[in-house]
């Protein structure tokens, strides 16, 4: 019986894991849930919170994340895509797996799946919970990768639901319209268990899941609220507690809402919480690539990973809140299957000039692909460039003091943004 060597390096598991599977989503159960019995895996935590939803998603679990550390918990987040480094998908106690720590739990699901065939997302959701079962964590936060009912994120039973927002993205494996896509977030929704809403007006698809299966909807503007006070702070309150929070260290007005959410969540554990912990862990979150803002020569960078139109009316309500002296030059490269137009659309009333870069890889577009979808748009007529680099060169030695650049359309154009605005990371 020849046995074949296994990956010695994380990058090499990774090319390996790729290979595993013939198509790279497959969404379902079965194959996770075999794997899972195989490696004898239980809940990943004392408490979890599973966290969906189009937008909004990230925010959410670095709040929770943050809120629950200033608490003094152990807590796990797992969370995708990453936007540098793989092992930024996998946190314990604020710290980013390392390659061992990964490659070991690699080798793990190697010696239990049998001849079970996993997708890239299933090795790292397998991963994340075998490292998250050894590491005796208070609580775990997991992102949903993409939908939620067939997501292999869904295998654990959260103690608590999260579904942040729904909205039109993912159509070819979700649906066309909030109301089937709802159908889909909702499949993490347990019985008996609460779940957090975090817009007031959710698909009737959701409340209809949450009702049948007897949990209990927590809906933001209804059962719990997000309050301006100031500029510098806001108050949260439901029936039973209110609190006065500083503005998130996280930048746009949407960002006070995912902290809302991130709340309410943690408050439908049913664990006490220190009042300091909101307070301190609001102040705390941080992620990369949500309107993360660098300064050149007096112009004013932002990097954001927004890539549908819900984030990027998002994104316009935050550009507008915050006016320049300037214009406002936008670096966009989308992958080919996003509504390019419409996120253009979106933005179009806040940005007066437009940069197109193209992008490589798996579901990747040149800028003339781009382009071409983006007929009788306000980006029609703006200047391609091979690649984001390129486009954010070009803007920059067209901005003058006072403008905004605003580089977005995905996690890889964030990603190569940052490589270049800041080469320490």
């Amino acid at each position: 019986m020849t046995t074949i060597a296994r990956p010695q390096t994380l990058s090499d598991w990774l090319g390996y894991i790729e290979q595993q599977h013939p198509a790279t989503i497959d969404m379902g159960l079965d194959r996770v849930r075999t794997v899972v019995q195989a490696m004898g895996l239980g809940a990943p935590a004392e408490r979890s919170i599973v966290v969906g939803g189009t937008n909004g998603k990230g925010s959410t679990v670095a709040f929770i994340e943050a809120i629950a550390r200033a608490a003094g918990w152990k807590v796990g987040a797992y969370t995708s895509p990453h936007l540098l480094r793989y092992n930024e998908r996998v946190r314990i106690d604020g710290q980013d797996a390392s390659d061992e720590a990964l490659m070991a739990a690699f080798n793990a699901i190697e010696d239990a799946r049998g001849d079970t065939t996993l997708t890239y997302f299933e090795y790292g959701t397998l991963a994340a919970l075998q490292l998250f079962a050894q590491a005796g964590l208070d609580l775990a936060v997991l992102e949903v990768g993409l939908g939620g009912r067939l997501d292999a994120v869904n295998i654990v039973d959260g103690d608590v639901a999260v579904i942040t927002t729904v909205d039109i993205d993912h159509s070819d494996w979700l649906g066309e319209d909030r109301e089937a896509i709802g159908t889909e977030k909702a499949g993490i929704i347990r019985g008996w268990k609460p779940v957090i809403l975090g817009e007031i007006d959710p698909p009737s698809s959701v409340l209809a899941r949450a009702y049948l299966v007897g949990a209990n909807a927590i809906r933001g503007g209804s059962d719990f609220f997000a309050e301006a006070i100031d500029g510098e702070r806001w108050r949260w309150r439901d029936v039973g507690f209110r609190i006065e929070l500083p503005q998130p260290a996280l930048r746009g007005p949407i960002q006070r809402a995912n902290a809302a959410t991130a709340i309410a969540a943690l408050r439908a554990l049913d664990r006490p919480l220190p009042r300091t912990a909101f307070i301190e862990g609001v102040a705390a979150a941080r992620i990369r690539g949500r309107l993360q803002a660098f300064d050149h020569d007096g112009v004013e960078v932002l990097v954001d990973v927004g890539h549908n139109p819900q984030a990027a009316r998002e994104l316009a309500t935050a550009l507008k809140a915050s006016r320049v002296t300037g214009d406002t030059i936008a670096v966009f490269a989308a992958l080919q299957d996003k509504d390019a137009a419409g996120v253009v659309d979106a933005l179009a009333d806040q940005v007066q000039q437009w940069h197109l870069a193209g992008l490589e890889g798996a579901r990747a577009q040149s800028a003339g692909e781009l382009q071409a979808r983006l007929a009788g748009t306000a980006a029609a007529a703006a200047t391609p460039h091979a690649s984001v680099v390129d486009a954010l060169q070009h803007a920059l030695t067209q901005a003058k003091a006072g403008d905004r650049v605003l580089v977005f359309g995905s996690f890889h154009t964030a990603a190569q943004a940052l490589q270049m605005l800041d080469p320490r990371v």
